[in-house]
């Protein structure tokens, strides 16, 4: 596309692309944005180094003068969008690129792969911990997806609610709270049980995390107390029924003195594996697999759409808007967007309002779109818990029905007001 642009002389035209899901992941009540401070790290980076325009130019895949013109690639220009953390529903214009049509569209791919990845695990990450309440969710799902997806998903985690991480590499990224227990292997590599525990106590102090399902659960507890009294800081639990097994290791730590030693449970927790153990003794969870899957939902099929194009390649020519009619559900509404949520009497989200042209005098103060990128030049990196605690305030501005893990339509409707001006 860009190689034909060229040629044409519409490379340089003026373009507006939107970042935007036609539609939930089935059954889910709203989105979570996600990714967005490593969108902008992506942006500012994005380069053609000299061995990219050599396979480039090896397999003929582009033409010399294209060539030239990536060896200078900067992207120069203007990004608007969501907050990371905020909330989103189908239609919400969540990320709004404009420059030269060249330099949009090569950003096309590394933009939906950052947003559709991340935005999947924060949405489930949100469930999660929706229905964990004020319990903390340790990420553990590092082993479970590719090795460069398993950091940005335990960032992503972060953001829809967990409290920390047992991947060390996204602690040293982004500064992660990091956490972690001993395996079944550092159990069995000893000959006996107390073995394994009297070594993980003297290296790790009584405050440690026992792990007492590898052979009997019950006769695992009473060597731990053995071992550290009552002043061991927790044990965990990987498999069998975890609601009974939980309620008997409770009453079991209660009976031996060990009233402040908590539970942690995992094995293949999901939204509502947490929510059935809701009235269980339990502390923390840990959960790995259905996380940084998506809980069933790897992507938000978020798609990037050229929604308005100069006329000409003049800087001052105006846009008009463009959009692609499609049957199946595809087509899509052109124009440079605005969004804003509207609330009710009570200050809760009533409806996500979408629109091109004027913004409602009502609306002005509820709008949801920020400047990101101006001129090349990144504006709005957060920490990260900024983030978290934006979409914590999010997700409770919502009606309470958004945290029902009942399958439903989105909480609330998305309402279109186009005019093009």
């Amino acid at each position: 596309m860009l190689q034909a642009a060229l040629k044409a002389g519409t490379a340089e035209r003026h373009s507006v692309f939107e970042v935007f899901t036609r539609r939930l992941p089935e059954g889910r009540r709203y989105g979570v944005v996600a990714g967005t401070g490593r969108v902008l790290d992506a942006v500012e980076n994005f380069r053609f180094d000299p061995g990219v325009l050599g396979f480039l130019r090896e397999r003929s895949i582009v033409n010399a003068e294209t060539l030239d013109w990536l060896a200078g690639y900067r992207f120069s220009g203007d990004v608007w969008g969501y907050q990371e953390g905020e909330v989103y529903f189908p239609g919400s214009p969540i990320m709004r690129i404009e420059g030269t049509f060249a330099e949009c569209v090569l950003l096309e791919t590394v933009i939906l792969s950052i947003l559709n990845h991340d935005s999947a695990i924060a949405a489930a990450a949100s469930r999660m911990s929706s229905a964990a309440g004020e319990r903390p969710l340790i990420e553990m799902g590092a082993r479970r997806t590719h090795e460069l997806a398993a950091v940005a998903a335990s960032r992503a985690a972060y953001v829809g609610g967990f409290t920390s991480t047992s991947d060390l590499a996204a602690g040293f990224r982004y500064g992660i709270p990091t956490v972690g227990t001993s395996a079944h292997a550092f159990t069995l590599l000893h000959d006996r049980e107390r073995d394994a525990f009297q070594a993980q106590v003297d290296s790790l102090g009584r405050n440690t995390t026992l792990l007492v399902d590898t052979y009997d659960v019950a006769e695992a507890v009473r060597t731990a107390l053995e071992i550290t009294g009552p002043e061991l800081g927790a044990v965990r639990i990987d498999s069998g029924d975890l609601l009974l097994v939980a309620h008997r290791v409770r009453q079991q730590l209660d009976e031996l003195g060990a009233r402040d030693t908590r539970i942690i449970v995992t094995s293949d927790l999901d939204e509502y594996a947490i929510a059935s153990l809701a009235a269980a003794p339990v502390d923390a969870y840990g959960v790995g697999t259905q996380l940084v899957t998506g809980s069933g939902h790897p992507t938000c099929s978020m798609v990037y759409k050229l929604v308005a194009r100069a006329e000409s390649a003049d800087p001052t020519a105006p846009l008009v808007p463009v959009a692609k009619k499609s049957s199946g559900g595809k087509t899509s509404i052109g124009g440079r967007k605005w969004a804003a949520r509207r609330l009710d009497e009570q200050g809760v989200a009533e409806a996500e309002v979408v629109g091109t042209g004027p913004v409602p005098e009502e609306l002005q103060d509820r709008q949801l779109l920020v400047p990101l990128i101006e001129n090349g030049r990144v504006l709005a990196r957060e920490p990260l818990d900024v983030v978290r605690e934006r979409h914590v305030a999010a997700r409770a501005g919502l009606p309470l029905s958004a945290t029902q893990l009942s399958r439903g339509e989105p909480v609330i409707p998305t309402e279109y007001v186009t005019e093009y001006v």
